[in-house]
């Protein structure tokens, strides 16, 4: 289906039919009340109850008046005493790759290189391989050994097998000795641009590869079947509906899976809103399309995603000064600017959205760079594009103002400070900690600032999310001056990043992000009280109710 480069939210939109007639008291489909409501209405905070008629909110207010809506057919949820919040968006995250992590072998909290081994060894135990073995999710930060995964480490438990270990940043992976065979590296193979093959005292592979690097390997994976990314998509669904969300931007889609994804969502297998962006290198049938969306909303495709860098943990973020644990690098650029440049002037010419990953100081000013160039040929355009820069990590104090002034959004996820401080001093120094993970600076300039996750990069639960932005503290509470605590955000801040504000990246919030009358029902209900617990208490709690559309598809209370 193609509709009109900014007119999305307007496809989003029911028949006026669909609601109440004006002043006539019709009753609700779904009444909720029983515990506290936030709308992240400035002027109407709070409430006490939430009807829904149609797939739309049809009265937020007194409990009373939502009293009057209950019919003999009205479905009444109460909250007892959990909290009600508009519905949560992941604004960053992989959507089939959450799907993937919960189906294969995930390293998720290995504390050393030898818990790898262990665990790599128990699956393989348990899954004997008739082929490549696929795994990711660990980070070597607070490991004993001090260092990145090895080849030896892998190759003592599977020798012969050809295993990728992917590092949870998903810009680097460890490859096995077989693994560098079957792919022909060896100490004599050249790092492709934008890419790195660390090697060891020996001269020979250590079995690290960074960001371009990766794809020396990529051959020996088998592309995905139907079923499988079914499988991957369903699994994913029903993570991130138990979490609380009810919708997601889905960074780097494949450009097939945007049409499984529409058949999905037409056979109501879709249970999150989805905002597509897709990979870069498949730009050319969206500008030929055009912006798409299915006919109730639920799959919506209308941004690319570039690269200009590599992440922080692995060194391969674009840095103007060397990194202050390693001299001799300053990071890479994944994609050359010239590349990038057609791509950005194509995407402004169809009202494509443009979502750019830039982490270091360099990769984040370059790429404002490239905006501004791009808006240069129609300034109107520019100031409407919504374009973004997701992690937005490092940024010098004079491009914060940027942002705001060249109308671009900052697309960052909290969870990412609050595991990286613990090597980030590291890697910059303390100078260059002032720009880092800035949420608090880019708003205060009159940025726009929304809030994601980068699942399955980090563990993708929104009260995490929250935590983080509020707090500014690691999960056992830790902080320090280093961690910049005045960047930290208040609660209503915080609930827009993933709200309002989270519509608004999408262009869609006149129909999302707020508990008002008219907009669609779409409700995320959690056992903490955002607004008012302890920090300490938010990310013990969880999701118990999730609701998109009207339609209660998580019930957990």
């Amino acid at each position: 289906m193609r509709i009109p480069a900014l007119a999305v939210a307007a496809a989003l939109a029911l028949p006026a039919a669909a609601l109440p007639a004006a002043g006539r008291a019709a009753p609700a489909d779904l009444v909720i009340w029983g515990g506290p409501i936030y709308t992240a209405v400035d002027a109407k905070p709070k409430v006490q109850a939430v009807a829904v008629s149609h797939g739309r909110i049809a009265f937020a207010g007194a409990r009373a008046g939502a009293k009057a809506l209950v019919g003999p057919k009205t479905k009444v949820v109460d909250l007892k005493g959990a909290a009600l919040f508009p519905g949560f968006t992941d604004s960053h995250a992989h959507l089939r790759e959450i799907g993937e992590r919960e189906l294969t072998l995930n390293l998720e909290g290995s504390k050393s290189a030898a818990e790898v081994t262990a665990r790599l060894k128990a699956y393989l135990a348990k899954h004997p391989p008739a082929g490549l073995v696929v795994g990711g999710g660990w980070i070597e930060t607070g490991w004993p050994e001090g260092r990145f995964l090895d080849r030896a480490d892998l190759d003592a438990v599977a020798p012969t097998t050809p295993v990728l270990l992917q590092r949870a940043d998903g810009h680097a992976l460890t490859a096995n000795s077989a693994a560098l065979k079957a792919a022909g590296i060896d100490e004599t193979t050249a790092a492709p641009a934008g890419g790195q093959i660390l090697k060891g005292p020996d001269g020979k592979p250590t079995g690290m590869l960074v960001d371009n690097a990766m794809g020396l390997v990529e051959r020996l994976r088998t592309a995905p079947t139907r079923d499988q990314k079914l499988a991957a998509y369903r699994a994913a669904f029903r993570v991130e509906t138990a979490y609380g969300w009810t919708g997601v931007h889905f960074m780097s889609v494949d450009w097939a899976d945007v049409p499984l994804l529409e058949e999905m969502g037409k056979n109501h297998e879709a249970s999150l809103r989805v905002y597509n962006a897709v990979s870069g290198q498949q730009a050319a049938p969206l500008f030929a399309s055009g912006p798409r969306a299915t006919a109730d909303g639920r799959i919506t495709t209308r941004a690319i995603k570039l690269f200009m860098d590599g992440a922080l943990g692995s060194r391969g973020a674009a840095l103007f000064e060397p990194y202050s644990d390693a001299p001799g690098l300053k990071g890479t650029f994944i994609t050359d600017p010239a590349v990038m440049r057609p791509l950005m002037a194509k995407a402004l010419a169809s009202g494509i959205q443009v979502s750019t990953h830039a982490i270091g100081d360099r990769g984040n000013a370059t790429a404002l760079d490239l905006y501004e160039e791009a808006f240069k040929a129609n300034p109107a355009a520019g100031k409407a594009a919504r374009w973004r820069i997701e992690h937005a990590q490092i940024l010098r104090p004079v491009d914060i103002p940027r942002f705001h002034a060249d109308a671009v959004i900052a697309s960052m996820q909290p969870s990412h400070a609050i595991g990286d401080f613990h090597f980030a001093p590291a890697r910059l120094g303390k100078d260059r900690l002032k720009g880092a993970y800035a949420w608090k600076s880019l708003l205060d300039s009159g940025a726009v600032v929304v809030g994601g996750s980068d699942a399955p990069v980090e563990r993708g639960a929104p009260l995490i999310e929250f935590y983080a932005a509020v707090a500014r503290k690691d999960l056992q509470g830790f902080s320090n001056a280093d961690w910049h605590p005045e960047e930290r955000l208040s609660r209503a801040e915080a609930l827009k990043l993933f709200t309002s504000s989270a519509a608004y990246a999408r262009f869609a919030e006149k129909d999302l992000g707020t508990i008002s009358v008219g907009k669609r029902a779409d409700l995320s209900g959690f056992s903490v009280d955002l607004m008012t617990a302890p920090e300490a208490a938010i990310p013990k709690g969880h999701a118990v109710l999730t609701v998109v559309d009207g339609q209660v598809l998580y019930d957990n209370r």
